[in-house]
C-alpha cells in the first residue's frame, strides 16, 4: 500500500482523471464530501454551506477513478467486482466506488479526511454542544468510562471521535492506545498507540481478538458496524475500560438498541445487561440546517429488568434520570 501511494504513475493517472477542480477541492479543509452520480453529475459538501452542484464526470474518467483506486487496494475492478471500499491513495481520503452491473454507470463517493482536529473546547465555542455536555465528557475520559459516539451519515461522529481521542492524549499521557479501523480515519496524537485496519481477510472480530494480546490501556474502534460489536463490549468489561467508538444511529438511547441489534447477529441470548454494563457514556451528535450539534449527552448506569437506566444531559435541558426500555 505505502509503495502504491508513493507510486508517480499511479498518483499521475488518478489526478488526471479527477481532473484539477476535484483534486483542489481534495486540498480545501470545508470540503467534506465528493459525490459523482451515475448520470454523470458532481455534487460537493462544505462545511456550512451544504451540498452543491460541481460540474460533470465523463464515464470513462470514472472508470479510471475507481480502477485506480482498486489497483492501489491490490484489487480489481470489474463486472465480478463492482464495489470497491477503501483509502483514496491521494490523501488516504475514504472511497467508495461502484460499476456496473450495481450502477447504471459508474459512482463514487469520497468523504475527506478532517485537515484539523477541533478539540471540545470548540466544539463548545461553536455552540456544537453545552459546556455542561462537555464537562460530562472530560469526566468520563478522566473516570475512564467507556464512550460511545452515536451519529446518522454526516453528522461528524468520526471527527467527535478525534477530539474525545485528543483529550484522552492529554489527560492520560501514559495509557497505551490499540486503534481498530476499516478505513484509516481516526486522528491520535498520543506517543503509545497501535493503529490496526481490517482487510479482505482479516475483520473486525478477528482485530480485536489479536488486540487484546497487545496489552492495550484503552481499545478504540473507528466504528462498529456488526457483530464484532459483542467482542467489543466484552473487551470492555474484562478489564480494559476507557474506550471509545462510533455508531451509526440518530439518537443515543436508540444506540443502544443498535447495539442489540449487532450483538444479536452473533449471539442468540439477549445483550442488554453487557450492553448496559460496558457502555457508559452516549454522545449523540447530529447534522442540522443550522450546523451540527450535540443532541444528548446519556450516561448509562445498567440494565435492570426491562430497561436501561440512564441520566440524559441533553443540550437545552438539565441533567434527568430517565429509564427507558
Amino acid at each position: 500500500m505505502v509503495q502504491l501511494r508513493s507510486h508517480p504513475r499511479l498518483i499521475h493517472k488518478l489526478r488526471d482523471a479527477l481532473g484539477h477542480d476535484l483534486c483542489a477541492a481534495l486540498d480545501e479543509a470545508s470540503v467534506v464530501e465528493i459525490m459523482l452520480n451515475p448520470d454523470g453529475q458532481l455534487f460537493i459538501e462544505r462545511l456550512g454551506h451544504g451540498i452543491a452542484p460541481a460540474g460533470e464526470m465523463n464515464a470513462a474518467a470514472a472508470e479510471i477513478v475507481i480502477g485506480s483506486v482498486a489497483h492501489a487496494l491490490h484489487s480489481e475492478a470489474d463486472e465480478d467486482r463492482p464495489i470497491i471500499s477503501g483509502e483514496l491513495p491521494i490523501g488516504g481520503h475514504r472511497f467508495e466506488g461502484l460499476l456496473p452491473p450495481v450502477v447504471s454507470a459508474p459512482t463514487f463517493t469520497i468523504r475527506r479526511r478532517a485537515s484539523r482536529l477541533i478539540p471540545l473546547v470548540d466544539y463548545v465555542s461553536f455552540n456544537i454542544m453545552t459546556e455542561r455536555q462537555a464537562s460530562v465528557i472530560r469526566n468520563a475520559i478522566t473516570s475512564r468510562l467507556n464512550i460511545v459516539i452515536s451519529g446518522g451519515t454526516g453528522s461528524g461522529k468520526t471527527t467527535l471521535a478525534n477530539a474525545v481521542i485528543a483529550e484522552i492524549a492529554e489527560t492520560a499521557p501514559q495509557d497505551r492506545l490499540l486503534i481498530l479501523e476499516d478505513t484509516a480515519e481516526i486522528q491520535c496524537t498520543a506517543e503509545n498507540a497501535v493503529t490496526l485496519h481490517t482487510s479482505d481477510t482479516i475483520d473486525m472480530a478477528r482485530l480485536l481478538k489479536s488486540t487484546m494480546r497487545l496489552r492495550p490501556d484503552r481499545i478504540i474502534v473507528g466504528e462498529v458496524r456488526d457483530g464484532a460489536a459483542l467482542t467489543l463490549l466484552k473487551a470492555w468489561n474484562t478489564g480494559h475500560p476507557g474506550g471509545v467508538t462510533t455508531i451509526h444511529s440518530n439518537t443515543a438511547m436508540s444506540a443502544l438498541r443498535r447495539l442489540e441489534q449487532l450483538t444479536s447477529e452473533v449471539s442468540l441470548q439477549p445483550m442488554q445487561e453487557v450492553i448496559g454494563e460496558a457502555v457508559d457514556l452516549v454522545v449523540s451528535i447530529e447534522r442540522t440546517p443550522k450546523g451540527r450539534r450535540v443532541r444528548d449527552v446519556i450516561h448509562v448506569e445498567r440494565f435492570a429488568g426491562t430497561q436501561y437506566q440512564t441520566e440524559i444531559y441533553a443540550q437545552i435541558e438539565e441533567p434527568r434520570h430517565v429509564a427507558r426500555p
